[in-house]
């Protein structure tokens, strides 16, 4: 049993050697190799912090007609990767058609043969809603800035697990019969639109009942409402368990769900920095600029 009293990092060095604790990368890839792509199977896969959550509850709702009996939204909707860390039965019955699951994989590094569900976001946005998601978690409010945070989450921008990476690899498959792309804010701006996407490509048969009680329980009000059933609860105990935190954290997943929230939270020099990012990752291989000028031509796509 660890002496040490339970608690949360205090430094940037320290939440790593507590992250660390979670498990081993083999791990990670029993996981993956054990899911068993099936061709009407949907995986909810954007990176970390851009709408995983969302789309999980809406799927899940929609294939349901509404289910909330459960207690952590990757139960119903399970998550690949962590799957074998909790125990998860991947090909164990789902409590509904079509069997859906969550990831944060590349298309590169994602098994094969299903169907994709990929909402892109604004990086800024994304690096300050993850800086919130962990601050109270696994670190101590105030206790790792957010410049040391960012240095290490957007360095290695080669690297197939980077943001940078995550993108890059499902822009090429926007033509892809089996990929829908969308983006954060054109969710946040259109749900309704958004959910009779959602529905015909998962192929779930919509009517104006399902489609109200749908709009309803994705609002940020419901949401929020039900917070607990979006808060990473099996993780949140396998962290409590593997690393030593303090018990009964704050990891909600559902919080202001902001469009534009890094015009305050983030400083100058450090939007500065990922615009420089995306100039030298993003814009030789895609053509664009910014990430609102990709968002724009997304949006394009989408109302065409």
């Amino acid at each position: 049993m660890d002496a040490v009293a339970p608690h949360r990092a205090r430094s940037m060095k320290e939440l790593n050697e507590i992250q660390a604790r979670m498990g081993v990368r083999e791990v990670f890839f029993d996981g993956i190799k054990a899911y068993r792509p099936r061709p009407t199977d949907v995986i909810i896969t954007p990176f970390g912090k851009c709408g995983t959550t969302w789309l999980q509850q809406g799927f899940h709702t929609l294939r349901t007609r509404g289910d909330m009996d459960f207690d952590d939204i990757s139960r119903v909707v399970p998550w690949i990767e962590t799957s074998a860390a909790l125990g998860i039965d991947l090909d164990a019955p789902q409590r509904a058609e079509p069997r859906g699951f969550k990831s944060h994989l590349s298309y590169t590094l994602i098994p094969k043969g299903a169907r994709y569900l990929v909402s892109f976001r604004d990086p800024k946005d994304a690096m300050v809603s993850m800086y919130r998601f962990m601050e109270g978690w696994f670190f101590e409010p105030g206790a790792i800035s957010i410049e040391e945070f960012l240095a290490a989450r957007m360095g290695k921008p080669e690297d197939p697990t980077s943001y940078w990476s995550h993108l890059l690899s499902w822009w090429v498959e926007r033509d892809n019969p089996d990929v829908l792309t969308l983006s954060y804010e054109y969710m946040t701006d259109a749900p309704e639109a958004t959910i009779r996407r959602l529905a015909a490509f998962c192929g779930i048969p919509l009517d104006e009942e399902l489609l109200a009680l749908t709009l309803e329980r994705t609002s940020l009000a419901f949401m929020l409402a039900h917070k607990d059933r979006f808060d990473d609860a099996m993780m949140r105990a396998l962290s409590e368990e593997r690393c030593n935190l303090p018990a009964g954290s704050d990891s909600a997943k559902v919080r202001e769900g902001r469009v534009g929230s890094h015009r305050t939270d983030l400083p100058g020099h450090l939007a500065d920095a990922l615009d420089a990012a995306w100039r030298q990752v993003v814009e030789p291989k895609t053509g664009f600029g910014d990430y609102a000028a990709l968002e724009a031509a997304l949006r394009a796509r989408l109302e065409a």
